[in-house]
């Protein structure tokens, strides 16, 4: 298992599994997310943005996508 930036994963979509997530001191959202499928199978992504909405323990465990363009990393459901 390596954990990666997000910007060294090529341009593409990913099948993704939401390992942990948690919210730091300053509201920003820290996603650990493991690629369960392709040439990066295995590889653990962390992602941080500032979605004040969302419930880090709801996204433990689901499922989603990592889509990558232009070296900017966006998880959908």
């Amino acid at each position: 298992m390596s954990r990666m930036e997000p910007a060294t994963l090529p341009d593409g979509r990913y099948d993704a599994f939401v390992i942990w997530a948690e919210r730091s001191d300053d509201g920003s959202l820290t996603v650990d997310l493991t690629v369960v499928s392709g040439d990066h199978k295995g590889d653990v992504v962390s992602i941080v943005g500032d979605p004040r909405s969302v419930d880090p323990v709801a996204l433990t465990g689901l499922p989603c996508t990592l889509v990558v363009a232009d070296g900017t990393p966006r998880i959908e459901e």
